[in-house]
């Protein structure tokens, strides 16, 4: 088989649920991201509430969904809930201050340069 230039190259596209678990993934220990600028680094602008969806229906056990949070730096389960436990435990484990619930976007916010971001997302 000869190769035809005037052919496309096939690549393989990651569908959105996928473009958003590999933003998680790339967001460093110690900070956390809002739910809409994850989904603005996966190309989806204006889709944060498909991040929590996609989140939830993830199965990768490597995902570190904790530090995907509110855009006002709230913990986005109840405060009473096992959830809001846990994700104040890792969050806490990842040395990011939980304070009543609330993150300091200020100072917890990951801000990727653009090389990271060049360099890291496929899409």
């Amino acid at each position: 088989m000869t190769y035809n230039h005037t052919m496309p190259i096939q690549t393989q596209q990651l569908q959105p649920a996928q473009r958003i678990i590999h933003v998680v993934k790339l967001i460093p220990q110690g900070k956390v991201l809002p739910y809409g600028k994850v989904a603005d680094l996966a190309g989806l602008p204006g889709r944060a509430r498909y991040v929590s969806t996609a989140l939830k229906q993830s199965k990768d056990g490597q995902v570190p969904w904790h530090r995907v949070i509110s855009a006002s730096g709230k913990l986005a389960f109840p405060p009473d809930s096992a959830l809001f436990k846990l994700q104040t435990e890792l969050l806490r484990n990842d040395n990011v201050e939980v304070n009543q619930g609330k993150v300091n976007l200020s100072t917890d916010m990951w801000q990727p340069d653009i090389a990271t971001l060049v360099l890291s997302l496929p899409f």
